[in-house]
């Protein structure tokens, strides 16, 4: 089967969302649960786990997926709108694989599936044996949609867990924290997060559209709410993410906007300030390996260097790392 304009890109499958809403949904979905069955890692029966975002087309496209997983023999759990790290952190808790329905921060009109195994997200080598078993599947190939599958109310919770846990009730007492909803799947969500951990967190600029918010290369418009919001009222930063929540957006209290490789390097650096954090939590040691791609590799490189660590180049996208 090909003729098709949707490619693999630097996480999952992406293209217009015409195109992947039908068919290319169903048997990509068909393609991914098959190769993990070929390879000994999905048995018949098996749960797999399917999220979506807030874009107007990933209703049906998640249906369509779930309609696959169940056609091939295993048992689809929707998981609703949620963070792409939520649905693979749950699924992972659950030694499961799991589905994505987003276009992370591409325009409205787009979509995509991330794929992630048990063990996290597809490699390369996934990518090309999914890629041929769709190619081998028919062109006539029927599909349907499954939109009454078992509903994974768990999900969140573990992932605020994971946070809460981590961080600790309070320990952002006394903080006031701007929340960007935008169209984020993580809107509501962070607003719990901060809150649990003491922050007072101000929800702002909530969309009822799909706005496609970029976190490394914001548009000129976010860039002047972020100093509108900031003028407006005394905030501690502002916070967001994009549209599945996989990429955070960070602004101080000002609202300038911080860079994601900064944001990476003043984690790095934070990581190894053994005085200020638990070495059975924070695993980041010198000594320790760490993969950066390469438009950030410069900045990363010289953080590691600082800190005795080796730093390896990667090709950007989520399936070199």
């Amino acid at each position: 089967m090909s003729g098709t304009s949707l490619k693999f890109g630097t996480s999952g499958l992406r293209g217009l969302a015409d195109e992947l809403n039908g068919l290319p949904a169903y048997a990509y979905s068909l393609a991914f649960v098959g190769m993990l069955s070929e390879a000994g890692k999905l048995h018949r029966g098996d749960k797999v786990f399917v999220g979506r975002d807030l874009r107007p087309s990933s209703p049906a496209i998640a249906a369509l997926c779930m309609a696959a997983i169940e056609d091939a023999g295993f048992q689809p759990v929707d998981c609703g709108v949620l963070p792409t790290p939520a649905l693979s952190n749950y699924a992972i808790s659950q030694q499961a694989p799991s589905i994505m329905v987003t276009g992370s921060h591409i325009p409205v009109d787009r979509n995509g599936l991330k794929f992630y195994r048990a063990d996290g997200e597809i490699d390369k080598n996934d990518e090309s044996a999914i890629s041929a078993a769709y190619a081998a599947l028919p062109a006539n190939l029927a599909f349907r949609h499954l939109r009454d599958a078992p509903y994974g109310s768990d999900a969140i919770d573990l992932y605020v867990k994971r946070y809460v846990g981590f961080l600790g009730h309070e320990s952002l007492r006394g903080l006031r924290v701007g929340v960007y909803q935008h169209s984020s799947v993580a809107r509501d969500l962070i607003v719990r997060i901060l809150t649990e951990l003491g922050a007072e967190a101000v929800p702002l600029g909530r969309s009822d559209v799909f706005v496609p918010v970029d976190t490394e290369a914001l548009r000129s418009e976010d860039i002047e709410l972020l100093d509108q919001w900031a003028k407006e009222s005394r905030f501690d930063a502002i916070v967001s993410t994009d549209g599945d929540a996989d990429r955070p957006l960070i602004a101080d209290g000002k609202g300038r906007f911080v860079r994601g490789d900064l944001v990476g390097a003043i984690t790095r650096t934070m990581a190894w300030r053994q005085d200020d954090c638990n070495a059975r939590d924070i695993q980041f040691r010198a000594g320790r390996k760490f993969r950066a791609c390469h438009q950030n590799s410069r900045g990363v490189a010289l953080c590691h260097r600082r800190h005795d660590a080796g730093c390896r180049r990667r090709r950007p996208g989520c399936g070199w790392v």
